[in-house]
């Protein structure tokens, strides 16, 4: 089977833009969730989140592309464009047949679908937008991606909730793997903190309404967690063949051994309470290349601050590593910088990769008193510790049951 490296990332996030400010942040244990800021909530029930600051689109595309983009997309290019920089794709060095990009998206252009709606009920239809449509769907990155740089390979989104970014970057793997593509450009984005959405997903009661403690609201593992937090934000990289790398010369920062992919089929938003859908997918993701599971001593987990959801997935990583659970790390990023939704899998997937190049874990802040059925597991409370991440698992679970996991390896 062709082995498969990663030789870019891009990250936007709530904690930092770019690899170096996101680095350090996730060894400070930084948070980055605050009152939201873009727009007045102070009708909502829930007033936090955690917005990307000081993002400049301007740096990474031109004036007028930054119009004709929705404020997910322009996360997406601009992550893009870090990966592609770094993978030294820019220098045109591939066939571009030989080159895909499948960049996800759980909700895509929900900024510019709310604001193109209040102009056509103020205004009427005569001033909506003629852009609205592309700004709107959600593969518009990965195609406008493909556009700025050649790429004539397969290009598509997945759209698969929560598991979106982690899904796209498993599908363009499988692109590889089946000897479809050389390179795949992949990941996921995501800005879908607006009115509507947080009410939405506030009236669901899925979000953490700790409005007077923002940076301590977001809480995986611990007893009093509460619901999770909005965040937005954007991670790609570049996957390559063995073969391909070498003939360019890029420089490996990771393995990629394997992705399982599953459904719990048991609930329209609730995890099945076994994590059986969590399990499968871990499993797959470890049986695709026959990884020794002695080789894992990682999950970058899920973690959203659910109190359904946190536990199902431990029960899930429990069983795949039975006796072993002792020797392996868990942290979850989103308690710095919240859940990306579709991008959260793709963030995880740097991070991962963050810490497996810098030989550190990063803290699983604001876990302070752990669920007794977790009080034996390594969950990396409050600070950064140094280790040798030798392989590690990323999970993803999204609403309607749908569960990916990745496994990348230490080069």
């Amino acid at each position: 089977m062709k082995r498969v490296f990663v030789t870019g990332l891009g990250a936007v996030t709530p904690i930092g833009i770019g690899v170096q400010e996101f680095t350090e942040a996730l060894k400070q244990g930084k948070s980055g969730i605050g009152h939201i800021t873009a727009w007045d909530a102070s009708q909502h029930s829930v007033r936090i989140a955690a917005e990307v600051k000081n993002f400049e689109a301007e740096k990474y595309m031109n004036k007028k592309e930054v119009r004709r983009h929705d404020r997910y997309s322009q996360f997406a290019m601009s992550a893009a464009a870090m990966a592609v920089a770094q993978a030294g794709l820019t220098e045109k060095n591939f066939d571009p047949e030989r080159v895909g990009c499948i960049v996800s998206t759980g909700i895509g252009g929900i900024h510019t679908f709310e604001e193109e709606y209040d102009t056509n009920l103020k205004s009427g239809p005569g001033r909506v937008s003629p852009f609205l449509v592309p700004m709107m769907i959600c593969n518009i990155s990965s195609g406008c991606i493909a556009m700025e740089y050649g790429f004539n390979g397969p290009n598509f989104c997945v759209v698969s909730a929560c598991a979106s970014g982690l899904h796209g970057i498993g599908e363009a793997y499988l692109k590889i793997v089946h000897g479809e593509c050389d390179i795949m450009v992949c990941g996921g984005a995501e800005a879908a903190i607006t009115p509507l959405t947080v009410a939405g997903f506030a009236k669901m009661k899925a979000l953490s309404s700790r409005n007077d403690d923002p940076q301590r609201a977001s809480r995986p593992f611990d007893k009093d967690r509460d619901g999770f937090i909005m965040g937005e934000g954007a991670g790609v990289i570049v996957l390559e063949t063995e073969e391909s790398m070498k003939r360019r010369g890029s420089k490996p920062l990771a393995e990629l051994l394997g992705y399982g992919a599953s459904a719990d089929a048991y609930h329209l938003t609730a995890p099945h309470p076994e994590g059986q859908g969590g399990y499968l997918a871990m499993s797959k993701a470890i049986k695709f290349n026959n990884t020794p599971i002695e080789r894992i001593n990682y999950v970058n987990a899920h973690g959203t601050s659910t109190p359904i959801g946190d536990l199902a997935e431990m029960v899930a990583v429990r069983r795949v590593f039975g006796e072993r659970i002792g020797k392996v790390s868990i942290n979850a990023t989103k308690s710095m910088i919240g859940h990306l939704l579709g991008a959260a899998g793709a963030v995880g997937v740097v991070a991962t990769i963050i810490q497996m190049q810098n030989g550190f874990i990063h803290p699983t802040i604001n876990l302070e008193t752990p669920n007794d059925e977790l009080a034996d597991l390594d969950m990396v409370p409050k600070q950064a510790r140094e280790k040798q991440i030798e392989a590690g698992i990323v999970n993803s679970f999204g609403f309607g049951g749908q569960n990916a996991s990745v496994l990348l390896g230490k080069v």
